[in-house]
């Protein structure tokens, strides 16, 4: 037997409310409505529903197994209504967000649980990628942002991108590392040390070739590669290798101090960390709300990344 829905949520608001009238008015119903629609209701089942003679209504036990199965409606019903009342302010839904594994690590991770204190109904799933995989996966609607070094690479007319933050590349080693006594740093001291390599397919890879064309090195004494953020400044802290890290992450570590910066100043890459997003096609309005977050977020952050940069005395 298939009973109408909307019946069942007249039969719990009228006894909810404690009569016909009431109940027509919890629901912005007029009162001959809904008692046609009971009446429909009994007819329906071919039981009474209400207990004759006794006011507030109240329900046969029949009427009474209905009305629950009505309020379980009206509350979903109210919760479809706010999930898309959310979804279109924004202020709930899920997230799908890619970017580069260090600094997803680093900064961003952190924001999303700040901004996830004060909206906590976005959901987040992240995802470790690279350039060009986050260009596939916007283009594939698996990510709704990709968080990304971007140089003078023209990605075309699809592709929105905002900067969040100048790139920046250092040396970074274990705060007592031997190299931090010397006065003035020599491109031969690099010689000496083993060295982590990126991870595959970062544009750290690139950058670190250059800086060996730039001190006339061909080759490093790569000791320890692959490695997630956390064990890269792990293994920084225990041996005197070096690694090149972009300035921000050694900054969002400053606290552990666990890693610091070797101040030789060496060849910048063209290239500027933002968000990557495509301009056609339907917004994720929790997603835009992030993006908006972030950019925020770095308008501070960026000046105070700056001024612990200028503090670093560089030699070249």
């Amino acid at each position: 037997m298939k009973l109408n829905e909307r019946h069942l949520m007249q039969l719990a608001a009228v006894l909810d409310g404690g009569g016909v009238s009431e109940g027509a008015g919890l629901l912005g119903l007029t009162q001959p409505a809904v008692s046609r629609s009971l009446a429909m209701l009994e007819a329906r089942v071919g039981e009474p529903l209400f207990v004759k003679g006794r006011r507030p209504l109240q329900a046969t036990p029949l009427g009474a197994q209905l009305a629950a199965q009505g309020r379980a409606i009206i509350t979903a019903s109210r919760r479809a209504s706010d999930a898309v009342q959310g979804f279109v302010k924004g202020t709930s839904g899920v997230v799908r967000i890619g970017g580069v594994p260090f600094f997803m690590d680093a900064i961003i991770s952190r924001m999303i649980a700040t901004f996830q204190n004060t909206e906590s109904e976005i959901t987040f799933e992240q995802s470790y990628l690279n350039l060009p995989e986050i260009v596939a996966a916007l283009q594939g609607k698996q990510i709704d942002l990709g968080i990304v070094p971007i140089g003078t690479l023209d990605l075309g007319p699809s592709f929105d991108f905002t900067e969040i933050l100048p790139g920046r590349n250092v040396v970074t080693c274990r705060p007592d590392h031997p190299l931090l006594l010397k006065r003035r740093l020599q491109a031969q001291d690099f010689v000496t040390y083993p060295w982590v390599a990126p991870l595959p397919g970062s544009p750290l890879m690139s950058d670190l070739q250059m800086i060996l064309m730039s001190i006339g090195m061909s080759d490093l004494n790569i000791r320890y590669s692959g490695g997630s953020l956390m064990s890269v400044v792990h293994y920084l802290a225990e041996t005197n290798a070096l690694a090149v890290l972009p300035f921000s992450v050694v900054f969002a570590q400053r606290r552990e101090n666990k890693i610091t910066v070797l101040p030789y100043d060496i060849p910048q890459p063209n290239r500027s960390l933002g968000i990557l997003r495509l301009k056609a096609g339907p917004q994720s309005p929790a997603a835009d709300r992030f993006a908006g977050y972030v950019v925020t977020a770095f308008e501070e952050l960026k000046h105070v990344i700056k001024r612990h940069e200028n503090s670093v005395v560089w030699g070249s």
